[in-house]
């Protein structure tokens, strides 16, 4: 078990549902914990809520914003990627700039941050790097255009990452969820198999970060599902969308 007490995480994404339960779970494990999110109002209030956090405001879609924070950063321990995007859309309700968006803060925005923070963790032979996926991302859903596909991109990187690190000392995980009862979710007017609490969501982040594990993917049984239509054939799996 990795112990989170003493470390500093720079938790992006942290100011509302998922990444704000992350954040009071590591400050109550014993944590230093950097937030960021576009809203210097809502860190803010998320750092007097919390009686304990440094706020770090930063748009992931913005290069310069991004580089600026990092410069403002200091030394962190490692680095928790949870900022996401989500509009329902399907095929027939296209809208590329909605799509466009969800990739820039879901995936692209990955990719900007670990620029900054990676080669330091290199260089150092240490660092953890946590990022949040989907179960979305391991098949292609209804309604999940833009969504899915920056999710499965962000799963490849992560897989990428954890065979080009190893050995390194930069341990890399990655977490996807199923559903959560946020903001974002409210959008959704489908069933949503077991739905969860951010609270319950934020737990299992926790535990991940504190296993050897490269994966964690939950609720169970949901998971399995969601992976296994990988396994069907297409016709079985199209007859049934």
């Amino acid at each position: 078990m990795n112990d989170l007490r003493g470390k500093t995480y720079w938790l992006i994404g942290a100011s509302e549902g998922l990444g704000r339960e992350i954040a009071k779970g590591l400050v109550g494990a014993g944590a230093h914990v950097i937030v960021s999110a576009r809203s210097q109002g809502r860190l803010q209030e998320l750092t007097w809520a919390l009686g304990a956090a440094t706020p770090l405001a930063m748009d992931v879609t913005d290069g310069r914003s991004v580089a600026e924070a990092a410069k403002n950063l200091g030394p962190i321990d490692g680095v928790i990627y949870n900022a996401g995007a989500y509009t329902p859309m399907r095929s027939q309700d296209w809208d590329s700039a909605e799509a466009l968006a969800m990739m820039e803060v879901n995936f692209a925005g990955a990719v900007r941050v670990l620029g900054h923070v990676l080669p330091a963790f290199i260089a150092k032979g240490q660092g953890n790097i946590t990022l949040v996926g989907s179960l979305a991302g391991y098949h292609g859903l209804p309604a999940a255009i833009g969504y899915a596909a920056s999710k499965a991109a962000l799963i490849s990187l992560a897989e990428t990452m954890r065979h080009d690190l190893r050995g390194s000392g930069v341990a890399v995980r990655l977490v996807n969820p199923g559903f959560i009862k946020t903001r974002l979710t409210d959008k959704n007017e489908f069933a949503m198999p077991q739905l969860m609490s951010a609270e319950e969501a934020a737990d299992h982040v926790l535990r991940a970060m504190q296993r050897q594990r490269f994966r964690t993917d939950f609720p169970r049984p949901f998971s399995w599902f969601i992976k296994a239509l990988s396994s069907l054939p297409d016709w079985v799996v199209y007859r049934f969308k």
